[in-house]
């Protein structure tokens, strides 16, 4: 039985204490409005990077005169986040941590929930979407992301 309590805490995160802007304890909207931010800004990161690997091929080669002017359609990118909203990304996401291993499905639910896209703020995860991607009525949906909200909430009021 101990250890499998020692197993148990050894997969579980232990966050550090955490400020709040009025210096009251965390909150569920504090927790909830964190993850948005964080996850509005994990989908602003841009999704490739420099590579090691020559480009030559991907020349990109104009065709019409339209093109060269800059008349085709361009994907809006959201600015990339400085580095202290990738630091306060990297808390709030680490604080899904918190809830056990055992309870995966309340991680996911949390974590879908936190993806927020940068540029027009709608989630991408709404209520009935979450839910029929996990086979569960919407309103079930709502209450587990209530507890594993709940949990965080506890954890950090008591780091």
């Amino acid at each position: 039985m101990v250890a499998t309590t020692k197993a148990a805490a050894a997969d579980r995160y232990f966050p550090a204490h955490v400020d709040t802007p009025d210096g009251q304890p965390v909150d569920a909207d504090f927790v909830i409005a964190r993850l948005e931010e964080a996850g509005a800004t994990l989908l602003a990161l841009p999704g490739t990077g420099w590579t090691t690997k020559l480009r030559t091929s991907n020349i990109e080669i104009v065709r019409t005169a339209l093109e060269s002017y800059g008349w085709s359609e361009a994907r809006i990118r959201p600015a990339v986040p400085a580095a202290e909203k990738i630091t306060r990304m990297d808390e709030a996401m680490g604080w899904i941590g918190v809830i056990p291993l055992d309870r995966f499905v309340l991680r996911r639910i949390v974590g879908a929930r936190s993806l927020v896209h940068p540029v027009t703020n709608r989630r991408l995860f709404p209520w009935r979407r979450l839910a029929a991607a996990l086979g569960a009525d919407h309103k079930a949906v709502q209450r587990w992301h209530g507890q594993a909200i709940d949990m965080i909430v506890a954890a950090l009021n008591r780091a």
